[in-house]
């Protein structure tokens, strides 16, 4: 019997990737994140933020969470939040899809639209978002709390406490290896640090998409980004608290091409649906798998569901604007259907 919410978060099941296990010679498995309440990883950050700010004191009774997200985080917050009668404002950047826009405000978040601009910008979403807080925490009844997703440490903190533990469970304590693309650094950091606990032998890896600054940093030691891509919610040009100390085994880099190509054909031939960010995490633990033994075991995070994303890794048009691969069924209809009407 569920009472709340909140419950609802995590637990989520490991997925085989089946074609990538099978070319590859290694077992890789997805953990299916999509299936939180809030269809992505990040109601795990949400629930842990919300929680450590209502037991520290500075989330209170009638308060208002203010945070700044490429989306995911938000609806988690809003989600989570209504449950505990708190009301949510999220600041995303306008180039995020319409989807999420259009999901933040449906559950009842209040939505403000800035300029996308790099993190130097004091307009950036984040930093416009801590400014509003600021202002909000003396103007509203019950104050406001900016959720600081990139540096609260509560972010990380969801998966060394309830992610690693359950990765490490679900595979019998067999996993060799975890890699994921990393935005706030919650997530790879605290996966890191629970499973390096359970199993010091562990091996941790970074995928990074074109344009963000990390695969650098941690390969040469400089942040500095090359090329670009459509992906949401990760890549980083900066060390975010979240990042701090993260020590990773391997390093790799995927293309938009590579994790698309990944995404059509998991959804093709074993009918899971994952956004682009999960289509780099999958591409990142195929290429991990060249450096392991075989039949090691490997876990990556299938972050969201990709009907999140239908404007752009679905939308014809989209894809041959931007050069990139287009799914087998938009290409073609091999089935001839006849027209049955009486």
């Amino acid at each position: 019997m569920i009472k709340s919410f909140s419950e609802l978060v995590g637990n989520t099941p490991l997925i085989r990737l089946n074609k990538l296990s099978d070319s590859s010679g290694c077992e890789i498995f997805g953990k299916a994140e999509f299936l939180n309440p809030g269809n992505s990883v990040k109601d795990r950050a949400a629930l842990s933020i919300i929680s450590e700010a209502i037991a520290s004191g500075v989330l209170t009774e009638n308060g208002t969470i203010v945070e700044g997200t490429a989306g995911n985080t938000g609806i988690g917050l809003t989600l989570i939040g209504a449950s505990m009668g708190f009301q949510t404002i999220v600041v995303i950047p306008e180039t995020q899809t319409q989807e999420k826009k259009d999901t933040l405000k449906n559950v009842g978040a209040h939505l403000i639209e800035v300029p996308a601009v790099p993190y130097s910008n004091p307009n950036n979403y984040i930093r416009y978002s801590e400014r509003l807080a600021k202002e909000l925490n003396s103007t509203l009844p019950g104050g406001a709390f900016w959720a600081n997703q990139f540096d609260n440490l509560a972010n990380q903190n969801a998966h060394v406490n309830t992610t690693a533990p359950e990765i490490y469970a679900q595979t019998e304590g067999k996993v060799d290896a975890f890699i994921c693309s990393v935005g706030t650094g919650g997530t790879l950091s605290g996966v890191s640090k629970g499973l390096r606990a359970l199993k010091p032998k562990v091996k941790i890896a970074l995928v990074d998409p074109f344009g963000s600054a990390l695969y650098n940093y941690f390969t040469e030691g400089k942040l500095r980004s090359e090329g670009s891509s459509i992906s949401e919610g990760i890549g980083q040009g900066r060390i975010t608290r979240n990042l701090q100390g993260l020590a990773v085994d391997a390093s790799f880099r995927a293309s938009d091409d590579e994790a698309l190509n990944f995404i059509y054909d998991l959804l093709y031939n074993e009918g899971v649906s994952v956004g682009l960010s999960a289509g780099i995490n999958m591409v990142g633990a195929f290429k991990l798998a060249q450096t392991l033994d075989k039949g090691s075991t490997i876990v990556t995070i299938l972050c969201d569901h990709g009907m999140r994303y239908q404007s752009k890794i679905f939308n014809y048009e989209f894809l041959k604007k931007s050069a990139l691969p287009i799914p087998p069924w938009m290409k073609n209809n091999d089935i001839n259907i006849p027209n049955v009407m009486q």
